[in-house]
């Protein structure tokens, strides 16, 4: 399974250990990844993701699954939360157009 988040696409970023006499090695900074379950509003429905512990705190500041995806850009979605995003745009916009009837 990649170490992605599929919410922002944070991945594993690399960079140096460096020792007191300025060795230098290789290492890998890993996301803080958690498995959790978020709730969209539009859809009514529970979805499970692996995200970044940081991406969670930002889901909760924007308000919740549905207006984080409405500002995610899509390139850095997985592809299931793209879908998902575009599932909740046509429900609101089926939302939409019963109450404007």
């Amino acid at each position: 399974m990649a170490r992605v988040c599929e919410l922002s696409g944070k991945r594993p970023m690399v960079g140096n250990n460096v020792s007191h006499a300025n060795n230098r090695t290789k290492r890998r900074f890993l996301p803080n990844l958690v498995n959790a379950s978020l709730i969209s509003d539009a859809l009514g429905k529970s979805f499970k993701f692996r995200v970044a512990a940081s991406t969670l705190r930002s889901v909760e500041h924007r308000g919740g699954l549905d207006l984080y995806l409405d500002k995610a850009k899509a390139d850095e979605l997985s592809i299931r939360a793209r879908r998902i995003k575009k599932d909740i745009q046509k429900a609101r916009a089926q939302g939409q157009a019963e109450n404007a009837a």
